[in-house]
């Protein structure tokens, strides 16, 4: 069963929908040629809680040479 879920809509007329599990997380990217916003979600083992990071960085190699983090924490 999926423990984090993504959707995405665009130009195309429907919606995309993908899963990820507590082991593989969840990576969601929103970009053009000059950078990317990636969200990650992902389960702590440590704390057990489920987390979020939201991070501005290059994309494919174009724009931007770092990566900042914007905001992280839990989901609760």
């Amino acid at each position: 069963m999926s423990h984090f879920y993504g959707t995405v809509r665009g130009q195309s007329s429907g919606e995309a929908t993908r899963r990820g599990s507590k082991n593989s997380g969840l990576r969601v990217a929103a970009a053009n040629w000059q950078g990317a916003v990636y969200v990650y979600l992902f389960h702590d083992e440590e704390t057990g809680k489920d987390c979020y990071r939201v991070e501005l960085g290059p994309w494919k190699g174009n724009g931007r040479s770092s990566t900042q983090i914007l905001a992280s924490g839990e989901i609760d």
